[in-house]
């Protein structure tokens, strides 16, 4: 099996359809199906079960899943190794991260490499979903969450206080909600997947069981602006929250943790040059900010 016919394989594996698949690939569906019955009859065997629900693996597949997944990280590997030794400064860089840090920090940034090394490219992501960067998904990844992965190079660029904030129009139709009284008689807008934890509710450490949950938001930017129009209170990063021009509530008081901001890359990628001038530039923007 040579490492196209794998792509494919692992492709079909993980989308469970020929069209995710060919999404994936970046090609049509009919090549995706041709290039896998062309594996299977060159290897002799049926990989996939063919079901309403979609691709599913046969017991064949499934053995021979380890050692596909196997060749991937090897080729990986290299890939992220020649990209190492790289030392021009053209050509793309894959950058992910929240759509509030995008808007605030890294499209400033993007201009400051495209003004220094018009040659480089850059592919930015702003999602909440988390990418790996390991499988090359990206080089550079902004977010508020330090990975775990030892060959991920994390450097923390930020920590901010989060508070509690509202719009000018929220307070004056609603006023300050009391300390000590959970929210009572108050809208409130919390992030969406803090909801489906197992954690107990609250904003700035305050319950906010006797408050009304009436958005529930799946991003940073998208809490921002809801908070901005008036729907309800909301924690913020103190920063954030006073670049909108809303007014904190309860300064006094700030959330347990504070938002840190990590910029993360995989050490086979530290020496390439391009993505060394694209982590300067987004170094300098937050270092221009926090201080």
């Amino acid at each position: 099996m040579n490492w196209d016919d794998a792509r494919v394989f692992l492709a079909v594996c993980r989308e469970s359809t020929l069209r995710g698949a060919a999404r994936v690939l970046g090609v049509d569906q009919a090549t995706v199906g041709r290039r896998l019955n062309t594996l299977e009859n060159a290897l002799g065997a049926t990989l996939f079960l063919r079901t309403s629900e979609g691709y599913v693996l046969t017991t064949v597949g499934e053995g021979a899943l380890p050692a596909v997944e196997s060749m991937e990280r090897a080729a990986l590997k290299l890939e992220r190794q020649a990209l190492g030794l790289d030392d021009r400064l053209i050509g793309n860089v894959k950058v992910s991260t929240t759509d509030s840090l995008a808007i605030d920090f890294l499209i400033p940034a993007i201009a400051r490499v495209h003004e220094r090394h018009p040659g480089v490219q850059i592919q930015l992501d702003a999602s909440s979903q988390l990418i790996s960067l390991s499988k090359r998904e990206a080089d550079i990844a902004v977010r508020n969450t330090r990975p775990d992965n030892p060959d991920l190079i994390a450097r923390r660029i930020a920590r901010w206080p989060v508070g509690l904030f509202a719009s000018e129009a929220y307070v004056e139709r609603n006023g300050v909600p009391e300390r000590g009284s959970a929210f009572e008689g108050h809208d409130l807008v919390v992030y969406g997947p803090y909801l489906l934890s197992n954690k107990e509710l609250t904003l700035v450490a305050e319950p906010l069981t006797r408050g009304r949950i009436v958005c529930n938001v799946s991003s940073s930017y998208l809490m921002r602006r809801s908070i901005a129009a008036g729907i309800g209170l909301g924690e913020l990063p103190v920063r954030s929250g006073g670049a909108d021009g809303l007014v904190r509530l309860w300064p006094e008081v700030t959330r347990p943790q504070p938002y840190d901001v990590w910029l993360v890359t995989h050490a086979d990628l530290r020496h390439t040059a391009r993505v060394r001038a694209v982590i300067d530039e987004i170094v300098a923007v937050f270092a221009a900010e926090n201080f």
